[in-house]
């Protein structure tokens, strides 16, 4: 299992490298971003980790002809999985525990430092010819700079009183920056000024665009980098996200969605009685369409066209109202699909580590080969297989294509017949490519050989 999380969080520092170079964050910070990152992947390296080790340890004990040994000695294929088997349960409920204990857990504080670290400035990194505006109010821009940290040609823009109007350019030949904790040190020599008003509060025809220029030979003044510094964002600003529940959490609020969609769809039935009248015997009726002749004809064209207007405006809103409260039941039944696929998630992690076991120990005994070579590539290849048609069943859930709960499990009752079937060849102790096909399979295939 270590070797499977030291993969996944390389793959994570990949996607996230441009997050975190060059933002002078701690190693602390890094490292409990990478402990987190690692704890939420427990739902892929787990079950990875079980099915190469199970075909790896069954395999090379087949390869040794140990598991033949042992079966010589009047032990059964059930009765040699039997500890493994009860070891499996433990680490099933113990994979169920983490799903809904640990990892809602792990994923709010990994959301939260994820935010603080994307949203942190970079450190502050003069590259010479580029403005750096990292600084809030400030882009500075240097030519060159030389060995003994002298700047030539320094421009600053100054927007820190931008609020109320005013802006400043300074422009320098020459000038040291010297950064004491949070305060940085810009001292300037031979340099301009230009303190310009821009009269935002007057309109643009009365505007006289007044400026103040003034030329110096040394100018030193603060900045403070408070804005630079890294913070933790407020962790309350992820906990009701579905991933940050719990099971029970999870049956709370998925009850409350249902209970939103109910009344949504009343509130949209009780809008549409209001705002219909069900005309079908009147209109079917000629009598009354004789009758109401005289009046529409007692109208003139144009009272027709705003008595037509209106019906067509009064029908247009009242299809717009059930629409959009149509839509609105929808996005909650949307929503409650989410949760339900981590209400799902919490048990699948467990009984997912239970079926690849089935899978990896029985395919182990079966090719009698150990090691890292075809071990290791048919696992790959096995959980592939079971993490495409995860995601596969899960986009469908949040489609609404499927059911959460068949989405779900798709994955798991695909590969559940390989397991049981991987397990009844090696009760029989099958060779490898040298399976026993069902009865009905071996007819089938004499007739069409014959």
């Amino acid at each position: 299992m270590p070797v499977a999380l030291f993969i996944l969080d390389m793959q994570f520092l990949w996607v996230y490298a441009d997050d975190l170079i060059g933002k002078g964050l701690a190693p602390w910070v890094i490292a409990e971003l990478m402990i987190y990152a690692s704890a939420r992947l427990v739902n892929l390296a787990l079950p990875l980790a079980i099915l190469v080790a199970s075909i790896m340890a069954f395999g090379s004990l087949a390869e040794r002809n140990e598991l033949t040994a042992l079966k010589s000695a009047g032990l059964s294929v059930f009765r040699i999985f039997r500890p493994l088997i009860l070891t499996m349960c433990l680490v099933s409920l113990g994979a169920f525990w983490f799903s809904n204990a640990a990892w809602p857990v792990a994923n709010l504080k990994f959301r939260a430092l994820l935010f603080s670290v994307t949203q942190k400035k970079p450190t502050l990194n003069l590259v010479p010819g580029a403005f750096y505006n990292g600084i809030d109010g400030f882009a500075i821009r240097v030519d060159a700079k030389d060995e003994d940290g002298t700047l030539r040609d320094v421009l600053i823009h100054d927007h820190r009183e931008g609020e109320t109007g005013t802006s400043r350019v300074i422009r320098a030949e020459s000038g040291t920056m010297v950064q004491t904790g949070n305060r940085l040190t810009i001292s300037l020599n031979d340099g301009v000024s230009y303190e310009e008003d821009l009269e935002q509060s007057k309109r643009r025809k009365e505007r006289l665009h007044p400026h103040i220029a003034s030329s110096f030979e040394r100018q030193t003044f603060e900045i403070d980098l408070a804005s630079l510094d890294f913070s933790k964002a407020d962790e309350g600003l992820f906990k009701r996200a579905h991933e940050m529940m719990t099971v029970r959490q999870l049956d709370a609020a998925m009850d409350s969605l249902d209970g939103m969609v109910a009344l949504r769809l009343e509130e949209v039935e009780r809008y549409g009685a209001r705002q219909t009248t069900l005309l079908r015997d009147t209109v079917s009726a000629a009598a009354s369409v004789a009758a109401a002749a005289p009046v529409w004809s007692g109208l003139s064209p144009t009272e027709r066209r705003m008595a037509f207007d209106g019906a067509r405006s009064l029908a247009r809103n009242s299809r717009q109202g059930i629409a959009n409260g149509l839509e609105n039941a929808q996005s909650r039944v949307k929503a409650k699909n989410r949760h339900a696929i981590e209400w799902h998630r919490k048990f699948f992690l467990a009984l997912s580590c239970l079926l690849l076991f089935f899978i990896g120990a029985p395919l182990g005994a079966i090719i009698r080969k150990g090691g890292l070579g075809m071990p290791t590539v048919l696992a790959i290849g096995i959980f592939l297989a079971f993490y495409i048609l995860s995601m596969i069943g899960e986009q469908m859930v949040k489609a609404g294509k499927v059911t959460p709960w068949f989405g779900m499990w798709m994955s798991s009752l695909a590969l559940l017949p390989f397991a049981i079937y991987f397990t009844r060849q090696a009760m029989r102790d099958a060779q490898a490519f040298h399976l026993s096909w069902p009865k009905w399979v071996t007819r089938f295939r004499s007739k069409f050989s014959a």
